[in-house]
């Protein structure tokens, strides 16, 4: 188990800590910030290691004096990032912050360009310190005391706001490292319901079962029917009193992906119980908003399933009637994540009627061909929202970068001769994940609201375990939406 706290001085941080690590651009270690932040004594032993150059993701060196605390270790980040990078160079804080190898009781002191990069760096931290391990043994107890100064070795507050980010992050991490056996489609449900509980104004409902069939959501139904435990439908509602607007966020919620009938080969399985990174980040960022009593309702949903394989699998050739009507030609039971993603935001559309609707999903992986492992992909029908969404990314360390939004182009690659539409491309080569986006949207096609969607399939699963990318993202989404965003 490993604890995060945020002492208010360095020295309580220091206090009986057996490693420290500093983490700071190269320019402030050569500004001399770690003996204006550090004790004298520590500050001393330093020198070496303040006099180590940064690569392009950080650089970490330890000391070799064995003195208390016996390891200081110097995280250096490069002094700046591309423009298509965080200022506050989260993957270079995570990077050298896993390559500290932190156990046992630690300290983290970091230096701040700017006091609002403070987020973006505790996510970095963050995520390198992983609540689930089924590993068997003595568990090692870690705990790790952050603290963030300015660049004179001032102490910058770590808010309660990123304080909740952080945990969010750690929890959505942690339902996706949890294997299904652990996780059902009820497990889930079960294990968001705690993360909410006791938050003022929160109330939930779930559709499970045979009823998803009953209100039309033949997507979310035809995908799960096969697996021993029904697929579901968990909705929470935040509503506040003299609420601003209200925000729909909606995550795919797959539990496990065999690929159904066409079935994943060795290789390609593995990790499938990842594929549930959207609802979890829509959780943590729920939670998030509620807890820091935003001024929006936020409705979460999250469609939940596990395509699995047996006698009442869906099948290629079927056609299954969505929320929104439109019919759906099945040429391929692994493009079933946009299957439920369509059902759930047209249930949202016309049940709730929000003022936006942000969906969330590690969908394609086509996105890590587009934008790599490190920036979601986003789509949107509105430039405010797209370019929103790419600069809350920035400040808050969980990248994204746009993707094309032309359904004049991509509507053909679902074509069919019997239904509305397939559920998958004809064309690979041709936009495949911003087609995938335009399935979701065909979907409120009809409609006017607003839409943004988020591909996670890179930056949501890192190493072998989950990231909780996305939280961060969209709870600073919902705040900042304005109206001149939705134009």
């Amino acid at each position: 188990m490993v604890t995060l706290t945020y002492p208010k001085t360095v020295a309580a941080a220091l206090k009986s800590a057996d490693t420290v690590l500093l983490v700071a651009p190269q320019q402030a270690f050569a500004a001399g910030w770690h003996k204006k932040a550090l004790p004298k004594g520590l500050a001393k032993r330093t020198g070496p290691l303040a006099e180590t150059k940064a690569g392009p993701l950080g650089t970490v060196v330890t000391s070799v004096d064995d003195s208390a605390p016996k390891r200081l270790v110097a995280g250096v980040l490069p002094d700046a990032g591309s423009r298509h990078n965080t200022p506050a160079r989260t993957e270079a804080v995570w990077n050298v912050a896993r390559g500290a190898c932190l156990s046992g009781k630690c300290a983290v002191v970091c230096a701040l360009d700017e006091a609002s990069h403070a987020q973006a760096v505790a996510i970095g931290i963050a995520r390198t310190q992983h609540l689930f391990d089924a590993t068997s043994g003595p568990k090692t107890k870690t705990s790790i005391a952050i603290v963030m100064t300015d660049a004179k070795g001032h102490v910058v507050p770590v808010s309660k706001r990123t304080r909740e980010v952080v945990g969010g992050v750690r929890d959505a991490a942690r339902l996706v490292d949890t294997p299904t056996a652990d996780l059902t489609t009820a497990d889930f449900v079960r294990e968001a319901k705690k993360i909410v509980r006791g938050l003022p104004n929160v109330t939930s409902k779930v559709i499970i079962g045979d009823a998803l069939a009953k209100q039309g959501l033949g997507g979310v139904y035809g995908v799960g029917k096969a697996a021993a435990v029904a697929p579901r439908m968990l909705i929470l509602d935040y509503k506040p009193a003299r609420a601003k607007r209200t925000v729909a966020l909606v995550g795919k919620g797959v539990v496990y992906d065999t690929g159904g009938l066409h079935i994943k080969g060795r290789g390609s399985m593995e990790s499938m119980k990842g594929d549930m990174g959207g609802a979890a980040a829509v959780i943590g960022a729920f939670r998030v908003l509620a807890a820091s009593k935003a001024k929006v309702r936020v409705i979460a949903i999250t469609p939940l399933a596990e395509n699995s394989v047996d006698a009442n699998s869906y099948r290629p050739d079927d056609i299954l009637t969505m929320h929104s009507g439109h019919t759906v030609e099945i040429n391929n039971t692994d493009a079933e994540g946009r299957l439920l993603l369509g059902d759930a935001v047209s249930w949202a559309a016309r049940k709730v009627k929000p003022d936006v609707i942000i969906d969330i999903a590690t969908l394609t992986g086509a996105q890590l061909i587009a934008t790599g492992k490190s920036h979601a992909a986003v789509v949107s029908d509105r430039d405010g929202l797209q370019d929103l969404a790419c600069e809350v990314g920035r400040a808050t360390g969980e990248l994204c970068f746009p993707l094309l939004f032309c359904p004049e182009f991509h509507h053909r690659e679902f074509k069919s001769q019997v239904a509305d539409m397939k559920n998958s491309v004809k064309d690979r080569m041709n936009a495949q994940s911003s087609c995938a986006a335009w399935f979701v949207w065909s979907h409120i096609d009809d409609l006017t609201v607003p839409w943004l969607h988020i591909d996670i399939a890179g930056p949501g699963w890192r190493d072998d375990r989950g990231t909780g990318f996305g939280v961060g993202l969209l709870a600073g989404l919902a705040e900042s939406i304005r109206a001149e965003h939705l134009a």
